[in-house]
Order: structure tokens, then C-alpha cells, then sequence
């Protein structure tokens, strides 16, 4: 029974701001699954549905660091890495398969939208590893990100949710269509590259609230 206790006790471990990182992280899988039953039953609610858990995701990740900051005295050891692991989820993969979904399948689209989620990670590893460089000295927090954080991607979520509610959505999504090479592109895609690009950026520095 020593590894039942030892499985028990990372769960009392979680904190109530813990809880709502989970809430994120299942936020952002579910409207992954989602986006794969529409593929297979055209069923628009169920996007609709994919598209809504993501600001969801969002407000979770926002409740989660307020929660926290509400009780600094019961900090979570798993908190960071979580909220980091979460938001991949719900930022990154989900925004990418929202995307893809929608028709942006070509190869070359393909081929953005995994530099986007890479970009997605690596930001959120250099914000791990340099948090404490970045402190401030007095407080200990952190007063600014390098980069975008990644949740900006939910403006891309809302975009995409303007072309579903037009019903534009097929090989001329918004901008066309076009066979570049050996693959297609879609140039809405761009909007993925810039915003990994920006998370990414070491000069871009945004106020961290």
C-alpha cells in the first residue's frame, strides 16, 4: 500500500488554484476531442462548443494566479510547471487543432501551425528557467514577460470564431488558397506565425499584471 499513499498524497498536495490549472489544461483537451468528433460528425455545435471552453481555459488561467496570490502562505511546488503544461494545452495544441480543423490542412499550414506550438513552448520553458532572473528584487515577482504570453493565441481563437460565424469556412478561408511548391498554404496561416514569433521575441517585453 506505500505507493496508494504516495499517489493519495500528491492529490492533497493540489491547492484550489492547482484545481483551476487542471481546469484549464481540461479545458483546452476537451475542445482537442472535440474538434476530432466535428471532423468526423460535421456537427456544429460540437465546435461551437470547442470554441467556447477556450476562453474558459482562460479564465481559469487568470482565477488560478489570483487564487494563489489570495493565500501566498500554501504555495504549490507543482503550481508553475503546471500552469506551463496547462496552458501548451489549451494555448498552443488546442488553438493549432481549432485550425486545422477549420481548413488550414495544407502542408505548408501544417508546417506553421507545429512552428506555432513549438514557439508555445519554448516561451513558456524560458519564462521557467529565467522567472527568477526576471523578479524583481523587492518583491520577488515578476514584472514583465519576454515575449507574448502565450494565452494571446485566444486572439486567434476569436478570429477563427468570426470566419466560423460567417460559415467561411472552406478552401477559400478568408484569404484563398494556394499550391506553393510541392504543398498548399493557406495565408491566413500567417497569423500563426506571427503570433509564435512574437512569443518568442527576446526584445518584445510585456507588463506582466
Amino acid at each position: 500500500m506505500p505507493n496508494e499513499r504516495r499517489h493519495l498524497s500528491m492529490v492533497r498536495s493540489y491547492t484550489p488554484a492547482d484545481a483551476l490549472t487542471l481546469g484549464n489544461a481540461a479545458c483546452g483537451t476537451i475542445s482537442v476531442f472535440l474538434c476530432l468528433n466535428y471532423l468526423a460528425e460535421d456537427n456544429r455545435r460540437l465546435l461551437w462548443t470547442a470554441f467556447v471552453l477556450l476562453p474558459l481555459a482562460l479564465v481559469c488561467d487568470v482565477l488560478d494566479g489570483y487564487v494563489a496570490r489570495l493565500n501566498p502562505t500554501r504555495q504549490s511546488v507543482l503550481g508553475g510547471d503546471l500552469d506551463s503544461l496547462a496552458d501548451v494545452i489549451s494555448f498552443g495544441v488546442a488553438p493549432a487543432v481549432l485550425g486545422f480543423t477549420l481548413g488550414l490542412r495544407g502542408g505548408w499550414d501544417m508546417l506553421v501551425l507545429t512552428y506555432f506550438v513549438i514557439c508555445g513552448v519554448s516561451r513558456l520553458a524560458r519564462f521557467n528557467v529565467t522567472a527568477l532572473a526576471l523578479a524583481d528584487p523587492g518583491t520577488g515577482k515578476v514584472t514583465y514577460f519576454e515575449g507574448t504570453p502565450i494565452p494571446s493565441s485566444i486572439i486567434i481563437v476569436a478570429l477563427l470564431g468570426v470566419a466560423f460565424f460567417t460559415k467561411r469556412i472552406d478552401d477559400n478561408l478568408w484569404f484563398g488558397f494556394y499550391h506553393l511548391g510541392v504543398a498548399g498554404f493557406h495565408p491566413l496561416t500567417i497569423i500563426y506565425g506571427l503570433s509564435g514569433s512574437a512569443m518568442i521575441s527576446a526584445t518584445l517585453r510585456i507588463p506582466k499584471p
